[in-house]
């Protein structure tokens, strides 16, 4: 199972000297893999509606203060060796098809190998529509056509998409990513629609437990979830056991009351639990599993780091 950690690239620890002392030490702890978080432009409201807390707020203070997520993960890149580059997830209708498949490529080519595309299809409106040339109501169409044509623009030599939001002929696409036949694409969201996406074209189901409308905070929540998951899977003509799962994890190890459902939120009251739930996970068929360290404080959230990687990891190798 692969450990990774949220490197955050908004808020006050979005610093670009903290932002690489802190993957550093991810590298050194010896996570596997480290994510970074896709918005452009927040609306300015002190609670946008974020589907993943109960509040409706973002986890991160001042989430408006924030980097684009592509440009950042290429400076991560250069001042990292081996930490892999987990992009969770890519709002995948904010950049035009061909434009990010070619910023994927490069990004791919200038870490040796180290991007894994996490992808989306957004939740926020007000960025939509500040940002994004398509329609709010159409993207989830949009996503699967974009990663359609990206992917063909990573493998074929000659690609060609005609579509109805991408059209292309005669390009010529070089270089091709590193990896191959392209980067893993996990696929985040926990509706139909997004886990459908995951069964057609995933590497990886990319769940949060915490999404309000969808959750999966507990062990037979997230069970039933990868059941459908399987099930849709074999529907879509793979094998059930093609897709991998890896779960973020929002907060663990705090306090917290029994989920709706009557059992324990997983990753909740205490280490012990956490390492329990690893296991747990780790039977169900779960690949990784990414932990959010972020706040105000670097020190605190290096001290943190430093913490899990004492408790924790050496019960998960």
């Amino acid at each position: 199972m692969q450990i990774g950690f949220n490197l955050p690239v908004s808020g006050p620890m979005a610093a670009p000297e903290t932002m690489a002392e802190v993957a550093a030490l991810g590298e050194e702890l010896g996570f596997d893999y480290l994510t970074l978080t896709d918005h452009i432009a927040l609306p300015d409201t002190s609670v946008p509606g974020y589907p993943y807390s109960e509040s409706g707020s973002f986890y991160s203070p001042e989430p408006g203060h924030r980097h684009e997520q592509l440009i950042a993960a290429a400076f991560v890149a250069a001042r990292t060796r081996r930490i892999r580059l987990v992009l969770a997830v890519m709002v995948v209708p904010h950049r035009p098809a061909v434009l990010a498949a070619k910023q994927l490529t490069t990004l791919d080519v200038v870490s040796a190998g180290r991007l894994t595309l996490g992808v989306g299809a957004g939740w926020l409106q007000a960025e939509f529509e500040a940002v994004v040339t398509t329609p709010f109501a159409e993207r989830g169409a949009v996503t699967d056509e974009y990663l359609d044509a990206i992917r063909t623009l990573w493998t074929e030599a000659k690609p060609v998409i005609h579509g109805k939001y991408v059209t292309f002929e005669g390009l010529v696409f070089d270089p091709k990513p590193v990896q191959k036949p392209h980067p893993p694409i996990w696929v985040g969201g926990e509706s139909g629609p997004s886990m459908r996406r995951a069964a057609r074209l995933g590497d990886a189901w990319y769940p949060i437990g915490s999404n309000n409308a969808h959750l999966l905070d507990t062990l037979p929540r997230l069970e039933a979830g990868i059941a459908r998951l399987r099930k849709l899977t074999a529907a879509a003509g793979r094998d059930p056991a093609a897709v991998g799962v890896v779960y973020r994890v929002k907060r663990h190890g705090h306090a917290a009351p029994p989920a709706s459902d009557g059992h324990r939120r997983l990753f909740t009251n205490g280490i012990d639990n956490v390492i329990a739930d690893v296991h747990a996970l780790k039977a169900l068929g779960v690949t990784g599993i990414d932990f959010d360290f972020e706040g105000r404080d670097k020190a605190k959230a290096m001290a943190e780091m430093r913490q899990f990687h004492a408790e924790v990891m050496p019960h998960l190798r």
